[in-house]
């Protein structure tokens, strides 16, 4: 029961972080305006958002086996959802460049700890599942700024309420976290089975 549930709320993650990934080529067209910047500069936010991601990839290893991976996607979501509520209120295209930093670096390390834990302790088809979910994310954040947009309103609108979706599994995150079994604990446990195994295999031997 406890990791139906726990899976449930994975595949939630990644519809989450789906979300914001197809946000600024929707919201871009109503952006450039109001920012009064050139059409070509979303290539620069663009840039900055895969530079973190990539960074935080590669580090997720080391932060993975040190915190575990609730932590990590606990935190990392958050650094996501402050960085989209920083582009609901940012006016500038300087700051919108600041926060991808932060949006790049919550989205690579969310994305590694949970394919790492799926892999750990869930069979091969979920995997599939997992990015199904990120596509149905990535499907609906242009739908809800598209939704905005076509009504009057603001592209902040859209980064608002996509800010506030991250905030909300933030706090499902906080309350799952007794749900999870970090990789020390497997490391732990791996280790104890191979010392008795060990152990079993020391009158045979030659």
């Amino acid at each position: 029961m406890r990791n139906r549930i726990l899976l449930l709320i994975i595949y939630l993650a990644f519809i989450s972080l789906g979300l914001p990934d197809a946000l600024l080529g929707s919201a871009w067209p109503a952006m450039f305006e109001f920012l009064k910047v050139p059409v070509s500069y979303a290539g620069i936010i663009s840039m900055i958002v895969a530079g973190g991601t990539v960074i935080s990839s590669l580090f997720s290893g080391y932060l993975i086996q040190k915190f575990g991976e609730a932590k990590v996607t606990t935190f990392s979501v958050f650094l996501t959802a402050i960085a989209l509520m920083g582009f609901a209120y940012s006016h500038h295209f300087i700051f919108l460049c600041l926060l991808a930093i932060p949006l790049g670096l919550g989205a690579g390390s969310v994305d590694a700890a949970l394919n790492n834990y799926v892999a750990l302790h869930y069979q091969a088809k979920h995997m599939n599942w997992l990015h199904s979910f990120w596509g149905v994310g990535a499907a609906i954040g242009p739908m809800i700024m598209a939704s905005y947009l076509a009504k009057g309103g603001l592209w902040t609108q859209g980064y608002h309420t996509i800010a506030w979706i991250q905030i909300g599994l933030v706090i499902i995150f906080l309350l799952s976290l007794p749900l999870w079994i970090s990789s020390k604990e497997d490391a732990s446990e791996e280790k104890k089975t191979q010392k008795a195994f060990s152990v079993c295999l020391k009158p045979y031997r030659v």
